[in-house]
């Protein structure tokens, strides 16, 4: 895999969604996503109890992009830069040249075909800019939403755990 960098920030557009780097300001947006119960219930780690949370999680987050551990966008429309979620590439291997991709967004955003536009763009970055040859996605098998999406864009089913299905799409074919 080739190295790679994200500095400066690869800022990425859709038709209707902007992807950008998550800054303080986005506070009130990330500890809502990370104290959310019907989002936490398919996820596996602790919940947010404050706005200062909210921060360390911003500071740690870009902290890892300007090492080039992993990539993480602010997802907003086009017309407003407030934050509705969030989608990443982490997990990053070089030497195996796979990441695994990772997305929320906020309850009031969801079914509204809101990743359904940006995961796309966030493969397409994955082949073709950094080179990947596989994108892994783990979810909650009881989570349908993400499954359904994850198998619209054509990853299927590569392990289970106890309580999780890891679904891989893989580069093998020629992106245009």
């Amino acid at each position: 895999m080739n190295q790679f960098t994200f500095t400066p920030f690869p800022n990425l557009t859709t038709e209707r969604f902007a992807l950008r780097q998550l800054k303080i300001e986005d506070e009130d947006e990330i500890f809502a996503i990370r104290s959310d119960d019907n989002i936490l219930k398919y996820l596996d780690r602790p919940k947010a109890n404050a706005i200062d949370d909210a921060r360390q999680f911003i500071n740690k987050i870009n902290d890892s992009i300007s090492k080039n551990e992993l990539i993480y966008w602010a997802i907003n429309l086009k017309d407003n830069s407030k934050l509705i979620g969030t989608i990443c590439l982490w997990k990053i291997s070089t030497q195996q040249s796979n990441a695994e991709v990772g997305f929320e967004l906020l309850p009031d955003h969801q079914g509204k075909g809101v990743m359904q536009g940006v995961l796309p763009k966030i493969i397409d970055f994955g082949f073709k800019t950094i080179k990947l040859q596989l994108i892994e996605g783990e979810v909650a098998a009881n989570n349908l939403k993400s499954v359904i999406l994850l198998e619209k864009h054509g990853f299927v089913i590569n392990r289970r755990t106890k309580n999780t299905v890891v679904y891989s799409l893989s580069n093998s074919k020629e992106k245009e």
